[in-house]
Protein backbone atom coordinates (compact mmCIF):
# COMPACT_ATOMS: atom_id res chain seq x y z
CA UNK A 1 0.00 0.00 0.00
CA UNK A 2 0.88 3.19 -0.63
CA UNK A 3 2.36 5.55 2.08
CA UNK A 4 0.30 8.21 1.31
CA UNK A 5 -2.79 6.03 1.68
CA UNK A 6 -2.50 5.38 4.99
CA UNK A 7 -3.66 8.96 6.65
CA UNK A 8 -5.68 10.34 9.02
CA UNK A 9 -9.39 10.02 8.69
CA UNK A 10 -11.32 12.39 5.92
CA UNK A 11 -12.80 15.73 7.90
CA UNK A 12 -13.57 18.99 6.85
CA UNK A 13 -11.99 21.96 7.96
CA UNK A 14 -12.35 24.79 9.39
CA UNK A 15 -15.79 24.32 10.80
CA UNK A 16 -18.30 26.77 10.52
CA UNK A 17 -17.99 29.66 12.87
CA UNK A 18 -20.91 29.00 14.09
CA UNK A 19 -20.50 25.80 15.58
CA UNK A 20 -17.82 27.26 18.19
CA UNK A 21 -19.87 30.54 19.51
CA UNK A 22 -20.86 28.88 22.09
CA UNK A 23 -17.19 28.54 23.48
CA UNK A 24 -16.39 31.52 25.73
CA UNK A 25 -13.62 34.04 24.00
CA UNK A 26 -12.02 36.69 22.11
CA UNK A 27 -11.58 36.49 17.67
CA UNK A 28 -9.79 39.79 18.28
CA UNK A 29 -9.61 41.80 14.92
CA UNK A 30 -10.53 41.04 11.61
CA UNK A 31 -8.04 38.81 9.65
CA UNK A 32 -5.45 39.14 12.49
CA UNK A 33 -7.57 37.93 15.02
CA UNK A 34 -5.48 38.16 18.45
CA UNK A 35 -1.94 37.23 16.43
CA UNK A 36 0.24 40.06 17.53
CA UNK A 37 -0.61 39.74 21.25
CA UNK A 38 0.09 36.14 21.19
CA UNK A 39 3.73 36.91 19.35
CA UNK A 40 3.83 40.08 21.91
CA UNK A 41 3.74 37.94 24.94
CA UNK A 42 2.01 34.51 24.48
CA UNK A 43 2.28 34.03 28.58
CA UNK A 44 0.41 36.71 29.39
CA UNK A 45 -2.07 36.03 26.46
CA UNK A 46 -3.21 32.80 27.76
CA UNK A 47 -2.99 34.03 31.69
CA UNK A 48 -4.99 36.18 30.64
CA UNK A 49 -7.82 34.18 28.85
CA UNK A 50 -7.69 31.72 30.86
CA UNK A 51 -8.70 34.33 33.86
CA UNK A 52 -11.60 35.94 31.97
CA UNK A 53 -12.96 32.98 30.15
CA UNK A 54 -12.00 29.33 31.78
CA UNK A 55 -9.56 26.57 30.76
CA UNK A 56 -11.40 25.75 27.44
CA UNK A 57 -11.69 29.36 25.31
CA UNK A 58 -12.27 30.61 21.84
CA UNK A 59 -10.01 32.61 20.00
CA UNK A 60 -8.43 33.36 17.04
CA UNK A 61 -4.87 33.04 15.67
CA UNK A 62 -2.60 33.37 12.25
CA UNK A 63 -5.90 33.39 10.52
CA UNK A 64 -8.48 30.66 12.05
CA UNK A 65 -10.36 30.52 15.09
CA UNK A 66 -9.04 27.58 17.50
CA UNK A 67 -9.93 26.32 20.86
CA UNK A 68 -7.60 26.55 23.58
CA UNK A 69 -7.47 24.34 26.47
CA UNK A 70 -5.61 24.26 29.36
CA UNK A 71 -3.88 22.23 32.23
CA UNK A 72 -2.52 18.83 32.93
CA UNK A 73 -6.37 16.86 31.97
CA UNK A 74 -6.30 18.62 28.36
CA UNK A 75 -2.90 17.76 27.89
CA UNK A 76 -3.83 14.26 28.49
CA UNK A 77 -6.55 13.69 26.17
CA UNK A 78 -4.80 15.90 23.33
CA UNK A 79 -0.88 13.85 23.51
CA UNK A 80 -2.19 11.12 24.58
CA UNK A 81 -5.16 10.56 22.61
CA UNK A 82 -6.03 7.20 23.16
CA UNK A 83 -9.71 7.84 21.52
CA UNK A 84 -7.19 9.15 18.23
CA UNK A 85 -9.08 12.35 17.97
CA UNK A 86 -6.36 14.75 17.34
CA UNK A 87 -4.18 15.02 13.78
CA UNK A 88 -0.67 16.42 14.56
CA UNK A 89 -0.27 16.84 10.51
CA UNK A 90 -3.26 19.15 10.15
CA UNK A 91 -2.53 20.70 13.57
CA UNK A 92 0.56 21.61 12.62
CA UNK A 93 -0.06 21.73 8.71
CA UNK A 94 -0.81 25.71 8.76
CA UNK A 95 2.19 26.49 10.69
CA UNK A 96 4.93 24.22 8.93
CA UNK A 97 3.63 22.71 5.43
CA UNK A 98 5.45 25.39 3.57
CA UNK A 99 8.31 24.80 5.39
CA UNK A 100 8.81 21.28 7.24
CA UNK A 101 6.60 19.44 5.26
CA UNK A 102 6.57 15.39 6.58
CA UNK A 103 8.60 15.94 9.09
CA UNK A 104 7.47 13.43 11.98
CA UNK A 105 5.35 15.81 14.09
CA UNK A 106 3.56 15.96 10.79
CA UNK A 107 2.30 12.88 10.31
CA UNK A 108 -0.74 10.99 11.87
CA UNK A 109 -1.61 7.33 13.01
CA UNK A 110 -0.31 4.25 11.08
CA UNK A 111 1.83 6.38 8.38
CA UNK A 112 3.31 8.10 11.57
CA UNK A 113 4.10 4.95 13.54
CA UNK A 114 5.86 2.92 10.36
CA UNK A 115 7.81 6.18 9.90
CA UNK A 116 9.13 6.52 13.39
CA UNK A 117 10.13 3.03 13.46
CA UNK A 118 12.44 3.07 10.35
CA UNK A 119 13.92 6.28 12.25
CA UNK A 120 14.19 4.91 15.75
CA UNK A 121 17.42 3.05 14.31
CA UNK A 122 19.15 6.47 14.31
CA UNK A 123 18.44 6.41 18.12
CA UNK A 124 19.27 2.70 18.74
CA UNK A 125 22.63 2.39 20.72
CA UNK A 126 25.11 1.85 18.55
CA UNK A 127 24.48 5.66 16.90
CA UNK A 128 23.74 7.22 19.99
CA UNK A 129 27.27 6.27 21.03
CA UNK A 130 28.76 7.48 18.11
CA UNK A 131 26.87 10.82 19.00
CA UNK A 132 28.42 10.93 22.46
CA UNK A 133 31.55 10.35 21.52
CA UNK A 134 31.64 13.42 18.62
CA UNK A 135 29.21 15.83 20.94
CA UNK A 136 31.77 14.99 23.82
CA UNK A 137 35.40 16.57 21.48
CA UNK A 138 33.14 19.17 20.22
CA UNK A 139 31.87 20.28 23.39
CA UNK A 140 35.24 20.06 25.14
CA UNK A 141 36.63 21.83 22.60
CA UNK A 142 33.85 24.77 22.40
CA UNK A 143 34.22 25.36 26.01
CA UNK A 144 37.55 25.39 25.85
CA UNK A 145 37.97 28.09 23.62
CA UNK A 146 35.21 30.22 26.18
CA UNK A 147 37.54 29.14 28.52
CA UNK A 148 40.41 31.14 26.64
CA UNK A 149 38.65 34.20 26.24
CA UNK A 150 36.76 35.01 29.91
CA UNK A 151 34.77 38.05 30.21
CA UNK A 152 31.32 38.93 29.11
CA UNK A 153 29.99 37.16 26.10
CA UNK A 154 26.17 36.75 24.13
CA UNK A 155 25.22 33.08 25.45
CA UNK A 156 22.55 32.75 22.54
CA UNK A 157 24.70 33.01 19.19
CA UNK A 158 27.26 31.31 20.91
CA UNK A 159 24.79 28.23 22.02
CA UNK A 160 23.68 28.41 18.51
CA UNK A 161 26.69 28.46 17.10
CA UNK A 162 27.51 25.18 18.99
CA UNK A 163 24.60 23.48 18.37
CA UNK A 164 24.51 23.81 14.75
CA UNK A 165 28.12 22.30 14.83
CA UNK A 166 27.21 19.32 17.05
CA UNK A 167 24.17 18.72 14.86
CA UNK A 168 26.61 18.90 11.73
CA UNK A 169 28.89 16.12 13.25
CA UNK A 170 26.48 13.88 15.40
CA UNK A 171 23.59 13.71 12.06
CA UNK A 172 25.38 14.57 9.15
CA UNK A 173 29.00 12.91 10.58
CA UNK A 174 30.78 16.15 8.77
CA UNK A 175 30.95 19.55 9.28
CA UNK A 176 29.16 22.28 6.91
CA UNK A 177 32.58 23.71 6.05
CA UNK A 178 31.91 27.56 3.74
CA UNK A 179 27.86 26.20 3.56
CA UNK A 180 27.56 26.75 7.11
CA UNK A 181 26.10 30.59 7.17
CA UNK A 182 24.47 29.93 4.39
CA UNK A 183 22.62 26.74 5.56
CA UNK A 184 22.15 28.19 9.13
CA UNK A 185 20.63 31.44 7.92
CA UNK A 186 17.94 28.64 5.68
CA UNK A 187 17.21 27.59 8.84
CA UNK A 188 16.59 31.02 10.72
CA UNK A 189 14.47 31.94 8.07
CA UNK A 190 12.68 28.92 8.07
CA UNK A 191 11.75 29.28 11.77
CA UNK A 192 10.99 32.77 11.54
CA UNK A 193 8.19 32.34 8.45
CA UNK A 194 6.89 29.35 10.55
CA UNK A 195 4.79 32.45 12.34
CA UNK A 196 4.66 35.40 9.91
CA UNK A 197 1.45 36.78 10.63
CA UNK A 198 1.21 37.05 6.17
CA UNK A 199 1.09 32.79 5.39
CA UNK A 200 1.38 33.58 1.56
CA UNK A 201 5.29 33.63 0.31
CA UNK A 202 4.75 37.37 -1.09
CA UNK A 203 7.95 38.79 -2.38
CA UNK A 204 9.61 40.87 0.36
CA UNK A 205 8.01 38.49 3.10
CA UNK A 206 9.35 36.39 5.81
CA UNK A 207 7.19 33.26 4.34
CA UNK A 208 8.99 34.25 1.22
CA UNK A 209 12.65 34.04 2.72
CA UNK A 210 11.24 31.04 4.79
CA UNK A 211 10.32 29.05 1.61
CA UNK A 212 13.68 30.54 0.15
CA UNK A 213 15.47 28.85 3.17
CA UNK A 214 13.80 25.60 2.42
CA UNK A 215 14.90 25.39 -0.82
CA UNK A 216 18.17 25.44 -0.63
CA UNK A 217 18.00 23.07 2.39
CA UNK A 218 16.52 20.25 -0.05
CA UNK A 219 19.03 21.00 -2.39
CA UNK A 220 21.59 20.22 0.34
CA UNK A 221 20.13 17.02 1.14
CA UNK A 222 19.11 16.15 -2.21
CA UNK A 223 22.64 16.34 -3.27
CA UNK A 224 24.20 14.05 -0.26
CA UNK A 225 21.53 11.23 -0.37
CA UNK A 226 23.26 9.79 -3.35
CA UNK A 227 26.25 10.06 -2.15
CA UNK A 228 25.57 8.69 1.60
CA UNK A 229 23.65 5.74 0.07
CA UNK A 230 26.49 4.71 -2.62
CA UNK A 231 29.40 4.99 -0.08
CA UNK A 232 26.78 3.22 3.03
CA UNK A 233 28.03 2.22 6.57
CA UNK A 234 28.58 5.63 8.62
CA UNK A 235 26.88 6.05 11.93
CA UNK A 236 26.05 9.86 12.03
CA UNK A 237 22.30 10.40 11.85
CA UNK A 238 22.03 11.15 8.21
CA UNK A 239 23.90 7.72 6.98
CA UNK A 240 21.05 5.99 9.15
CA UNK A 241 18.33 7.73 7.48
CA UNK A 242 19.75 6.98 4.23
CA UNK A 243 19.92 3.44 4.84
CA UNK A 244 16.82 2.93 7.09
CA UNK A 245 13.75 0.86 5.72
CA UNK A 246 10.07 0.71 6.08
CA UNK A 247 8.81 -2.52 7.00
CA UNK A 248 8.16 -3.70 3.58
CA UNK A 249 11.82 -3.18 3.13
CA UNK A 250 12.20 -0.77 0.98
CA UNK A 251 14.43 2.11 1.71
CA UNK A 252 12.66 5.81 2.67
CA UNK A 253 12.51 7.70 -0.26
CA UNK A 254 14.16 10.75 -1.28
CA UNK A 255 11.96 13.24 -0.37
CA UNK A 256 11.30 11.53 2.85
CA UNK A 257 15.00 11.53 3.58
CA UNK A 258 14.99 15.42 3.06
CA UNK A 259 11.55 16.15 4.87
CA UNK A 260 12.91 14.36 8.23
CA UNK A 261 16.19 15.14 8.04
CA UNK A 262 15.61 18.95 7.88
CA UNK A 263 13.08 18.43 10.71
CA UNK A 264 15.68 16.62 13.14
CA UNK A 265 18.60 19.49 12.09
CA UNK A 266 15.39 21.86 13.57
CA UNK A 267 14.68 20.23 16.56
CA UNK A 268 17.99 19.01 17.38
CA UNK A 269 19.48 22.81 16.89
CA UNK A 270 17.12 25.48 17.70
CA UNK A 271 15.57 23.52 20.43
CA UNK A 272 18.63 22.62 21.67
CA UNK A 273 20.10 25.94 21.54
CA UNK A 274 16.96 27.59 23.17
CA UNK A 275 16.73 24.76 25.77
CA UNK A 276 20.98 24.56 26.30
CA UNK A 277 20.61 28.50 26.75
CA UNK A 278 17.76 29.06 29.43
CA UNK A 279 19.81 25.91 31.46
CA UNK A 280 22.79 28.54 31.66
CA UNK A 281 20.81 31.43 32.20
CA UNK A 282 19.74 29.55 35.36
CA UNK A 283 22.37 28.67 36.72
CA UNK A 284 24.07 31.80 36.30
CA UNK A 285 21.10 33.62 37.94
CA UNK A 286 21.00 31.20 40.62
CA UNK A 287 25.01 30.82 41.89
CA UNK A 288 23.84 28.33 44.63
CA UNK A 289 22.63 25.89 42.18
CA UNK A 290 25.65 26.29 40.04
CA UNK A 291 27.52 25.24 42.80
CA UNK A 292 25.82 22.22 43.80
CA UNK A 293 25.99 20.97 40.06
CA UNK A 294 29.58 21.33 39.92
CA UNK A 295 30.28 19.21 43.13
CA UNK A 296 28.10 16.72 41.73
CA UNK A 297 30.54 16.92 38.18
CA UNK A 298 33.51 17.13 40.56
CA UNK A 299 32.46 14.28 42.38
CA UNK A 300 32.77 12.43 39.48
CA UNK A 301 36.14 11.96 40.16
CA UNK A 302 37.47 12.73 36.25
CA UNK A 303 40.17 15.08 34.65
CA UNK A 304 39.17 17.62 32.09
CA UNK A 305 39.88 15.85 28.97
CA UNK A 306 38.49 12.53 29.92
CA UNK A 307 35.62 11.56 27.53
CA UNK A 308 32.34 11.72 28.97
CA UNK A 309 30.45 8.13 28.69
CA UNK A 310 27.28 6.99 29.63
CA UNK A 311 28.09 5.79 32.89
CA UNK A 312 29.46 8.93 33.86
CA UNK A 313 26.16 10.58 33.09
CA UNK A 314 24.19 8.34 34.79
CA UNK A 315 25.86 9.40 37.77
CA UNK A 316 24.37 12.99 37.34
CA UNK A 317 21.23 13.61 38.46
CA UNK A 318 21.33 16.70 40.02
CA UNK A 319 22.32 18.11 36.57
CA UNK A 320 19.06 16.02 34.96
CA UNK A 321 17.09 17.53 37.65
CA UNK A 322 18.35 21.05 37.36
CA UNK A 323 17.61 20.65 33.11
CA UNK A 324 14.27 19.53 33.90
CA UNK A 325 13.28 22.67 35.72
CA UNK A 326 14.46 25.11 33.31
CA UNK A 327 12.30 22.95 30.32
CA UNK A 328 9.68 23.56 32.80
CA UNK A 329 10.16 26.87 32.90
CA UNK A 330 10.71 27.80 29.25
CA UNK A 331 9.29 24.80 27.12
CA UNK A 332 10.95 24.66 23.73
CA UNK A 333 7.09 24.29 22.04
CA UNK A 334 5.24 26.18 24.16
CA UNK A 335 1.84 25.86 22.13
CA UNK A 336 1.12 22.53 20.87
CA UNK A 337 -1.93 22.60 18.23
CA UNK A 338 -3.94 19.76 16.59
CA UNK A 339 -7.00 19.39 14.48
CA UNK A 340 -9.92 17.57 15.77
CA UNK A 341 -11.15 14.70 13.64
CA UNK A 342 -14.17 13.86 14.99
CA UNK A 343 -16.58 15.32 17.53
CA UNK A 344 -15.77 15.02 21.04
CA UNK A 345 -16.92 16.43 24.04
CA UNK A 346 -14.22 17.98 26.47
CA UNK A 347 -15.44 19.83 30.10
CA UNK A 348 -18.75 20.00 29.35
CA UNK A 349 -18.21 21.86 25.61
CA UNK A 350 -19.42 20.06 22.42
CA UNK A 351 -16.06 20.27 20.12
CA UNK A 352 -16.99 19.58 16.05
CA UNK A 353 -14.36 17.93 13.37
CA UNK A 354 -12.64 19.92 12.04
CA UNK A 355 -11.62 22.57 15.08
CA UNK A 356 -8.28 23.74 15.44
CA UNK A 357 -7.19 22.52 19.17
CA UNK A 358 -4.29 23.52 21.05
CA UNK A 359 -2.68 22.74 24.22
CA UNK A 360 -0.30 25.39 26.48
CA UNK A 361 2.46 23.15 28.20
CA UNK A 362 3.83 27.07 28.94
CA UNK A 363 0.71 27.80 30.96
CA UNK A 364 0.78 24.10 32.63
CA UNK A 365 4.50 24.39 34.09
CA UNK A 366 3.38 27.72 35.78
CA UNK A 367 0.20 26.37 37.25
CA UNK A 368 0.53 27.21 41.00
CA UNK A 369 -1.75 24.56 42.03
CA UNK A 370 0.73 22.11 40.50
CA UNK A 371 4.14 24.25 40.68
CA UNK A 372 3.80 26.05 43.92
CA UNK A 373 5.92 29.67 43.18
CA UNK A 374 6.16 28.85 39.71
CA UNK A 375 8.50 31.49 38.16
CA UNK A 376 11.64 30.12 41.31
CA UNK A 377 13.51 28.02 40.05
CA UNK A 378 14.04 24.70 42.08
CA UNK A 379 15.33 21.44 40.54
CA UNK A 380 14.08 19.80 44.05
CA UNK A 381 10.59 19.82 42.06
CA UNK A 382 11.91 16.44 40.46
CA UNK A 383 13.43 14.06 43.49
CA UNK A 384 11.04 11.10 42.82
CA UNK A 385 9.20 12.07 46.10
CA UNK A 386 8.32 15.61 44.64
CA UNK A 387 7.21 13.44 41.48
CA UNK A 388 4.75 11.28 43.07
CA UNK A 389 1.56 12.76 43.02
CA UNK A 390 1.99 14.74 40.05
CA UNK A 391 -0.04 14.45 36.94
CA UNK A 392 1.98 12.75 34.53
CA UNK A 393 0.54 15.49 32.00
CA UNK A 394 1.96 18.23 34.23
CA UNK A 395 5.34 18.36 32.69
CA UNK A 396 5.44 18.17 29.07
CA UNK A 397 8.43 19.35 27.09
CA UNK A 398 8.63 16.79 24.94
CA UNK A 399 5.39 16.36 24.19
CA UNK A 400 3.57 12.82 25.11
CA UNK A 401 1.91 10.00 23.49
CA UNK A 402 2.56 8.80 20.15
CA UNK A 403 4.37 11.92 19.30
CA UNK A 404 6.71 12.08 22.22
CA UNK A 405 10.02 13.62 21.19
CA UNK A 406 11.83 10.89 19.29
CA UNK A 407 15.29 12.82 20.47
CA UNK A 408 14.66 12.99 24.09
CA UNK A 409 17.56 10.98 25.13
CA UNK A 410 19.71 12.49 23.03
CA UNK A 411 18.60 15.81 24.05
CA UNK A 412 19.49 14.73 27.72
CA UNK A 413 22.56 13.11 26.28
CA UNK A 414 23.55 16.42 25.03
CA UNK A 415 22.61 19.11 28.42
CA UNK A 416 24.52 16.69 30.77
CA UNK A 417 28.01 16.67 28.81
CA UNK A 418 27.37 20.01 28.05
CA UNK A 419 26.74 20.42 32.12
CA UNK A 420 30.01 18.59 32.50
CA UNK A 421 32.49 20.29 30.56
CA UNK A 422 30.98 24.37 31.19
CA UNK A 423 30.89 23.33 35.05
CA UNK A 424 34.16 21.47 34.93
CA UNK A 425 35.83 24.56 33.18
CA UNK A 426 33.58 27.75 33.64
CA UNK A 427 31.78 30.00 35.85
CA UNK A 428 28.77 31.73 34.82
CA UNK A 429 27.36 34.88 36.06
CA UNK A 430 24.96 37.50 35.36
CA UNK A 431 25.92 41.42 35.59
CA UNK A 432 23.98 42.65 39.27
CA UNK A 433 20.41 43.74 38.24
CA UNK A 434 20.38 42.64 34.53
CA UNK A 435 17.09 40.56 33.60
CA UNK A 436 17.30 38.63 29.99
CA UNK A 437 14.25 39.55 28.07
CA UNK A 438 13.17 36.49 26.51
CA UNK A 439 10.94 35.84 23.48
CA UNK A 440 8.77 32.79 23.82
CA UNK A 441 7.34 31.65 21.14
CA UNK A 442 7.36 29.86 19.04
CA UNK A 443 10.58 28.67 20.00
CA UNK A 444 12.03 30.97 23.32
CA UNK A 445 15.04 33.16 22.73
CA UNK A 446 16.69 36.18 24.59
CA UNK A 447 15.97 38.83 22.81
CA UNK A 448 18.75 40.68 23.55
CA UNK A 449 21.30 37.48 23.24
CA UNK A 450 21.94 36.99 27.16
CA UNK A 451 24.73 38.80 28.80
CA UNK A 452 26.91 36.65 30.69
CA UNK A 453 29.65 37.04 32.07
CA UNK A 454 32.62 33.56 32.00
CA UNK A 455 35.66 33.25 34.17
CA UNK A 456 37.63 29.85 34.55
CA UNK A 457 37.52 27.91 37.69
Amino acid sequence: MSMQNVASPAFAFPPKPSSLRHIPGDEGWPFIGRTLQVLADPKGEVERMAAKYGPVYRSRVLGETSVSALGPEANELVLFDQQKLFSSKHGWGSILDLLFPRGLMLLDFDEHRLHRRALSVAFKSGPMKSYLADMDRGISARVRQWKAKPGEMLLYPAMKQLTLDLAATSFLGTGLGPQMDELTQAFIDMVAASVAPIRTPLPGTQMARGVKGRKRIVAYFSEQIPIRRARGGGDDLFSQLCQATLEDGALLSTPDVIDHMSFLMLAAHDTLTSSLTNFIGELAAHPEWQQRLRAEVTGLGIDAGDPTSFDMLEKMPLSEMAFKEALRKKPPVPSIPRRAVRDFTFKGFDIPAGTMFGVNPLYTHHMPDIWPDPEKFDPLRFTEDAQRGRHRFAWVPFSGGAHMCLGLHFAYMQAKTFARHFLQNLEVSLEPGYQPKWQMWPIPKPRDGLRVRVKAV
